[in-house]
């Protein structure tokens, strides 16, 4: 047979999965480097853009300058390649090339290196009509420098001759200079991302700490310790709602505990009394031989205990299903009631007690339920009505259109004193105990019980020597 431990299963292992704080770290790492990107690739855009609007307007005054230096010279080849490099040299700091053609492609007249740097043919062909100037294009030159080519026609005079003009513009400081700035991005990028990852790292375990102070709180909690709680402190706004949940499930677990404990010595205590006289009665019963006659009657005295135990026991068990499920549904409470009140009717009637029943109506719940709650109510009445009293059992509806069910009865009645305790478990004042020794106390824990049940609730007032009104309130029917 297999050991008590070794036949326990154990708890079903959970996949590991990733902390709140590396979620949050991941998420705010992605969200900076999203942002870090963005401006990044914005701010780079925007200065290779600038540069190729100014370098492009650059290229078209100069074709411009030199569509009027050829309107000057007609047909005159020599003195437009003078006038050309003259303009060159004077700006050799911009570091760019002329190149002239006659609309056949024969080369009139070029800057020194326009051979070397790139054919006629790599510049682009702009349009012969409208004299328009399109956006150059980059090329490598053999020794490795950058150039943004473009081209435009011009009129040599009104004889109609077009010169093709292309120029060249050097650009490789501004491709260094890109190339430094994405280099300096790159770092700037590389260094936000790590540090976004340390710093997302630290935010996420700081917000997160009070929720490890609630789990820290959680795990000292023992049966000891229900009395802790956690909503005492100044909680973030987003953890209010989970320390008050917790502060309430440690203030139920307190009450349930308390009441579990109440319930185990008031259990004790009951159970006693009847063992403790069958106990008695039997060493007695043993202490010396007896006839077949005197062991009858020892064990016919024992039946009235055993009862009791009996009754007790079922109506443990009955509260303990009571607390755990029902079953509502509509029903008919007038007819409910007819029913109840012709059982209990026969008994009070034995007693010289009037029952009188009135109301109708409906009302949602569980029948068996709704039976016991009020059979233990007319059960106490009788039980402590005396010879020619009165118990009356009433339906009702309420304004809020709940159903209200009202047991009065002209009995003994309950001291001020007791009324605040009928509801607990095994509680029985000493009134009753001396009238009726051989109750449970449970009755009205029962009820109590079965109404919770039912979202309703109980209420009881009494007068002693005067009577006790017990109501029973249900919720609307759905």
């Amino acid at each position: 047979m297999s050991s008590t431990s070794g036949s326990r299963r154990s708890a079903p292992r959970r996949h590991a999965t990733l902390s709140i704080t590396a979620r949050l770290t991941i998420l705010y790492t992605l969200a900076t480097v999203a942002i870090l990107l963005f401006a990044i690739a914005f701010q780079f855009l925007a200065l290779v853009n600038d540069l190729i609007y100014e370098d492009n307007e650059f290229l078209s005054d100069k074709i411009r300058v030199i569509r009027a230096i050829i309107a000057r010279n007609p047909g005159d080849d020599a003195r437009l390649e003078q006038e050309i490099q003259f303009d060159v040299i004077t700006r050799e700091h911009l570091r760019y090339l002329v190149r002239i053609l006659d609309k056949e492609g024969r080369v009139l007249a070029e800057t020194t290196g326009m051979g070397r740097l790139a054919a006629a043919a790599a510049f682009p062909q702009p349009a012969r009509s409208g004299g328009g100037i399109g956006q150059g294009v980059k090329r490598a030159a053999p020794d490795d420098r950058v150039f943004l080519l473009n081209a435009g026609w011009a009129a040599a005079g009104n004889d109609e001759r077009y010169r093709l003009i292309q120029v060249a513009l050097d650009i490789s400081d501004e491709e260094d200079l890109l190339e430094g700035y994405r280099q300096k991005m790159a770092f700037v990028f590389l260094s936000g991302v790590c540090l976004s990852a340390v710093l997302s790292m630290v935010i996420a375990r700081r917000g997160l700490r009070p929720l490890a102070e609630i789990a820290e709180t959680a795990g000292r909690v023992t049966v000891e310790s229900l009395h802790e709680r956690v909503g005492t402190r100044r909680w973030p706004r987003e953890l209010d709602r989970v320390a008050d949940a917790f502060d309430g499930m440690l203030a139920r677990l307190e009450a349930s505990f308390t009441r579990l404990a109440e319930f185990s010595a008031n259990l004790s205590h009951e159970l006693r009394t009847p063992l403790n006289n069958l106990r008695g009665e039997a060493e007695v019963t043993l202490s010396r031989p007896r006839s077949a006659e005197e062991y009858r009657r020892i064990i016919e005295s024992g039946t009235e205990e055993y009862e009791r135990l009996s009754r007790m026991i079922d109506d443990i068990l009955f509260l303990a299903r009571a607390e755990q499920q029902a079953e509502p549904a509509d029903i008919d409470a007038g007819h409910e009631l007819e029913q109840l009140c012709d059982y209990y009717g026969t008994l009070a009637e034995e007693q010289g007690i009037t029952l009188h029943r009135q109301g109708e109506g409906a009302l949602r719940a569980d029948a068996s339920l709704f039976q016991r709650a009020v059979g233990n109510l007319l059960s106490n009445a009788i039980r402590y009505t005396p010879a020619g009293g009165t118990i009356t059992v009433s339906l009702t509806r309420a304004d809020d259109g709940a159903t209200r069910l009202t047991v009065a009865d002209t009995g003994i009645g309950i001291s001020p004193e007791e009324l605040p305790l009928v509801f607990d478990r095994f509680h029985r004042s000493d009134r009753a105990r001396a009238l009726h020794g051989h109750g449970s106390g449970l009755g009205l824990s029962i009820v109590r019980s079965i109404m919770e049940l039912h979202g309703g609730n109980v209420a009881i007032e009494s007068t002693p020597d005067r009577g006790t009104v017990v109501t029973l309130r249900f919720p609307t029917s759905a």
